[in-house]
Formats: structure tokens, sequence, C-alpha cells
């Protein structure tokens, strides 16, 4: 198979979906094309983004004007023509959700943890803020009792008085441990959070991507827009995994942990089909004052950096290290 009729098959398990979360995708998009070049775009350009994918005019339509009204997104009319960007509240939630997806690896853990008590909140408030923070990987520790490894009581203060929160819950910071007991925290981990789940979407994950990173070395003949599908794709399923991962320290995930693999796989692909795909997007989006900007620096420190030189006479090599 060629790498076009991999993306094909990836194209034809995501239309497949029920029900097909346009809303998600258009979050998908903003966070990896969108918010690096201005983060407001016009909605037709929108359309012709998700087009390839199966994505009709109406279910866009429909889906922006939700994200409008959960307040993800912001509208502007110009004549005729709809705009739309991330609102600030939006934006925060993108910093999150996206933060740790183009990183290679995460800081090394110091022992702590941030421990959030909801046992004082009106129950209706509780199942919201409880809702968020599994959304912000939180685990489960005991009733009313979350934990996150990698979260600060500062990082989430903020986000506690966004939901109207923050005068009724209890958020503590632990202190370190020289002797962290690993065994004990294992177990804790397994309680806190289904790593079996995980590990499993991950493996599914390596499953629908890999033949796609082979057939870039054996037979690749992706269009610009295909890169930008493919890139749209691999972006929005990783992120739906990451999701639900705290990003355990290593000393605390099993030796043979899929998440690692996943990473990787994610990084070669990104890097293989970027640049081609910037091509497409800079004649395709638009805003009210024309083509969009270029992406922000920022943007080229993804996995480590997105440097074009060698991307594509690497993908042979690398591919057979990933297979």
């Amino acid at each position: 198979m060629s790498a076009k009729q991999q993306l094909d098959s990836l194209i034809r398990d995501f239309q497949q979906k029920r029900p097909l979360r346009a809303g998600s995708l258009i979050i998908t998009t903003y966070g990896d094309i969108l918010h690096p070049r201005g983060g407001n775009v016009w909605l037709g350009s929108l359309m012709k983004l998700l087009t390839p994918m199966g994505v009709s005019e109406r279910l866009v339509r429909t889906s922006v004007y939700r994200l409008v009204q959960e307040g993800w997104l912001q509208t502007e009319k110009v004549g005729r023509c709809s705009y739309y960007s991330v609102t600030g509240a939006g934006l925060r939630r993108f910093q999150q959700a996206f933060e740790h997806v183009y990183t290679l690896g995460t800081d090394d853990w110091n022992g702590s943890w941030c421990l959030v008590f909801l046992n004082q909140l009106e129950p209706e408030i509780r199942a919201k803020v409880r809702e968020e923070l599994k959304w912000l990987s939180f685990g489960s520790m005991a009733a009313g009792v979350m934990e996150h490894p990698r979260f600060t009581r500062n990082e989430l203060v903020p986000l506690l008085q966004e939901w109207g929160a923050l005068e009724d819950t209890i958020v503590m910071q632990t202190q370190p441990l020289e002797q962290r007991s690993p065994r004990a925290l294992r177990r804790q981990v397994k309680e806190s959070w289904n790593l079996d789940e995980l590990g499993f979407r991950y493996k599914r994950f390596l499953e629908k991507f890999r033949p796609l990173w082979r057939e870039l070395s054996a037979n690749d003949n992706l269009s610009p827009e295909d890169c930008v599908t493919a890139r749209i794709l691999l972006i929005h399923e990783y992120r739906k995994i990451l999701l639900r991962d705290p990003l355990l320290p290593d000393e605390l995930l099993p030796g043979d942990w899929e998440g690692r693999s996943a990473k990787q796989l994610c990084r070669n692909l990104y890097r293989a089909i970027y640049s081609r795909s910037d091509k497409h997007l800079a004649s395709l989006l638009e805003n009210a004052s024309g083509p969009l900007p270029d992406p922000t620096p920022g943007f080229y420190r993804r996995f480590g950096g997105l440097a074009e030189e060698n991307v594509t006479s690497s993908v042979a090599v690398t591919a057979k290290e990933s297979a």
C-alpha cells in the first residue's frame, strides 16, 4: 500500500465513528494549526480544511455554534462573512490541553502531588469541577479527592476561580519525600487511573499510524493537502489520549509503557509532513485581513525543533527504528 492509501484508511476510520465529534476535531485544528497563525479564521477556510475528512459544511456550522455557546470560540461578522477566534477562557483550556502534546519528554518528578478536596462544594458544582479535573487528567484518589503528580496549586487556582469554585475547594501541594515508597505509589496509581485502558489506547494509536509512517519511507505519494489531513488526524487522535494521561513519572509506569513509543511515532510523523502541510495552509487559510500570517517562532520548537533539513531524508532510517 502507498502512504495515500494508508491515509484513506485513517479517514474512513474517522468517518465511521459515531457520533462524529466535529467540535473536538475543530478544537484540534485550532490548537495545532490556527492558534500559531493568529487564531482568527474565516468560516469558509475552516470548512475547506475539514472537507477532506468528510465533515460537511452544515456540521462545521453547527459545531462552531456550539463551541461559541460553550465559551470556546467567539465570532465576528464582517459583511456576510463570519470569522472565529478563541476566547480568553478557551485559550487557557487550549494551553492546558496542548501543553504536553509537542514536548519530547517530561520534567523530572520531584515527588510532590497536587491534591484537590471537593467535599465542600455544592453537588452540581462538584460534578462540574470533577469533570473539568478529569479533563485535565486528574485521578480520583478517594471520594471527593482528586490528585495529579505534575499540576501545581498555582496552576489550578485560576481555573477554580473561573469555574466559580475557588472559595469552597481545598487545594494542597504535598512536600516531596526522599523515600517515595514506589510500591505503595504504584498501587495508588492503579486505583486512581485506569492504566490498562490508557495503555490499550496508546497501542491502538500505534497500530493505526505505524503503517502510514512505514509507507512514508517506501511509497510517499502524499500531496500537501493530504499532509494537512494526516497532520490533523494524527494530532487529534494523540491529543485525545493525552487528555487522560497524567504523564506519570517512569518509576510509576510499567516497563513496557506504550506511551513512550506513541510519543516518538507522533513526533516522527509530524516532522515528516508538517512542511508540506504548511505550504497548503498558506494558500488556504484567511481572515478578514487576507491570508493568515506565518506561524509564530514557538511553532518551530515543537517536538524538540522542526528544522526542515534532513527531515525527509531521515524518514527511511527512523521508520525502521519505529517499526
